[in-house]
């Protein structure tokens, strides 16, 4: 069952308030769980009980995205913004250093938390920036085209298509693997977060230039790629290994961009072996 989602007003010392929305449950070390651009903690259902039988677990909805309000004027998308504003975010929620574990955007920002020893350990699934120019121009395009789509299709229309598989796959099927094992409900939710988040047009354009490049030391670090992602191919796990080279690289077998839904047992236990 899921839990309710909550809000945390965020008060950093030098930086104006912000809000966070988030999901809290389970007893034990904590791990917070970030998601990709366009998308919500909702992401994280299939993995959360099986992580919540023995971790505290916090799902959180960036800033910009899902139930999280856009950043106020004067706080800015990009990395050096956005990092300690998270490290705010763990400190109102009582989390020390927690476990983080991210997909696609969350996934570097992950990483970027890791650099700056802020966590205790680092599982980046499909981690943003490990791009070449041509590959962030492919991703960046795979996702306007997917926000355009839930801008243009009526919410009847989107409501008719997330009932069959097919139609499903129309919705996700850039992100999933199996995009028919995705609940209607849930791609109807999904496709209204890409529609309707502030945060994305000013993270895309954050992440123009991005490229991840430093090492993650005294951190265990766990890099997982999805076999059959379409959106950041996983050639570029090879990258990620370089510029981490303590890091473990794992293959994903049969998971897409978002593999939280195409195996949540794999995912799981990938994420709980990092964390061990």
């Amino acid at each position: 069952m899921a839990a309710p989602v909550s809000f945390a007003r965020v008060s950093p010392a030098d930086r104006p308030s912000f809000t966070v929305a988030y999901e809290r449950k389970g007893s034990g070390e904590p791990i917070v769980l970030l998601h990709g651009i366009g998308h919500h903690l909702q992401a994280w259902r299939p993995v959360c009980d099986i992580l919540a039988a023995s971790h505290e677990v916090i799902a959180l909805d960036l800033p910009g995205f899902g139930a999280s309000p856009a950043l106020p004027d004067g706080l800015a998308y990009d990395l050096p913004s956005v990092i300690p504003l998270l490290v705010a975010a763990f400190a109102e929620l009582g989390v020390d250093r927690p476990h983080v574990v991210g997909n696609s955007l969350g996934g570097l920002l992950a990483l970027e938390l890791g650099s700056a020893r802020a966590v205790r350990s680092v599982t980046a699934l499909s981690p943003a920036g490990f791009w070449t120019p041509a590959e962030r121009r492919y991703a960046f395009g795979v996702l306007r085209g997917m926000r355009a789509g839930a801008h243009a299709l009526p919410r009847p229309v989107v409501r008719t298509l997330a009932r069959s598989t097919v139609g499903r796959a129309s919705l996700t099927g850039a992100i999933y693997a199996h995009p028919g094992r995705r609940s209607a409900d849930a791609v109807v939710a999904e496709t209204r977060a890409m529609r309707e988040a502030p945060g994305f047009a000013p993270a895309l354009a954050a992440g123009r230039g991005v490229r991840f490049t430093a090492d993650v030391p005294d951190v265990p670090v766990t890099i997982g790629w999805g076999s059959r992602d379409r959106v950041l191919p996983r050639r570029q796990g090879v990258r990620a290994k370089q510029a981490i080279p303590g890091a473990r690289l794992v293959r994903l077998p049969g998971c897409g961009h978002v593999p939280m839904n195409d195996d949540p047992a794999l995912v799981a236990r990938v994420v709980l072996d990092t964390v061990g």
